[in-house]
């Protein structure tokens, strides 16, 4: 299903534009990824990183969270850096939402494209009957097979019948199969010719199943459009497989020193590694 077919839902309203859009035109849209970007895989966030996200949005510039995490694994991040306004794109550009102090929850909801997860998650089951599905409940947290093993997934879960999960429309399918080797499930999915979804698989053997087209890249062009922001204006920092897109996409894009061959070879050049801090040059640089 497409970006703006009948899966695709907008309920933001008319908003009035950022500031942010009116520094003639000197704004940049700096789009972050999170695990393994500006926190480590231990899932910390250390200050000198902070700082320099601060910095860059008191010079006025744009920064948007760019993650696979769903909206309420996201919502503690931005607020440990201190944002409370501006944008968040989750779930690998399913779910885009605008950050305002004075809505109820803090923050109102633009856009969340969803698909029928029934046909890849059938196929999928039947070929690893042992794995861990979840799909995703917007805001909230996943309805799910069997229980993810501890730390992996946040929010509220909710175990349902394998069926259950294919009920209605979603935002995410997340396939997670401990046997078996990431490589196993590029194999896969290359020997099924999995059609109408996008996906990206992870360090482990750990697959994220959006709707088609849908991206990081996707959702952060819309934004850019929608901010005023010049094409030329653009930059994007990541390490995962699901940035190869959003690297490409940016003007400049930069991947982190630590990331696999085929992410470093989609970016305009590589940083330092998480463990380095390799964030912070790249953000202090936008502030010249």
């Amino acid at each position: 299903m497409r970006p703006g077919g009948p899966g695709t839902e907008s309920r933001l309203g008319h908003t009035k534009p950022d500031a942010r859009a009116d520094l003639d035109g000197r704004a940049r849209l700096v789009a972050l990824d999170l695990d393994g970007t500006l926190l480590t895989y231990a899932g910390d966030l250390r200050p000198t990183v902070r700082d320099a996200v601060v910095a860059v949005r008191e010079a006025g510039h744009h920064v948007v969270l760019a993650t696979g995490r769903s909206l309420h694994g996201t919502r503690p991040v931005a607020e440990e850096l201190g944002i409370d306004d501006g944008w968040l794109v989750c779930s690998n550009g399913s779910v885009t939402v605008r950050l305002d102090p004075r809505a109820p929850e803090g923050h109102l909801v633009d856009e969340v494209i969803t698909f029928d997860p029934a046909p890849v998650l059938r196929l999928m089951a039947a070929e690893f009957p042992d794995a861990y599905f979840a799909v995703e409940e917007v805001g909230t947290g996943f309805r799910m097979n069997k229980l993810f093993p501890e730390g992996e997934l946040t929010g509220d879960h909710e175990v349902v019948d394998l069926e259950d999960l294919t009920a209605r429309h979603v935002t995410r399918l997340v396939v997670r199969s401990p046997g078996h080797t990431s490589q196993e499930f590029h194999d896969l999915v290359a020997r099924l010719g999995l059609a109408d979804v996008t996906y990206a698989i992870g360090w482990t053997a750990w697959m994220d199943v959006a709707p088609e087209g849908v991206t990081k890249a996707s959702a952060l062009e819309r934004l850019r459009r929608q901010l005023g922001v010049a094409p030329e204006r653009t930059v994007a920092l990541g390490d995962g497989s699901n940035d190869v897109d959003m690297l490409r996409w940016a003007a400049r894009g930069v991947a982190m020193g630590h990331a696999e061959i085929p992410v470093q070879e989609a970016a305009d050049e590589v940083t330092g590694t998480v463990e380095d801090d390799g964030a912070v040059a790249v953000l202090q640089s936008l502030l010249d």
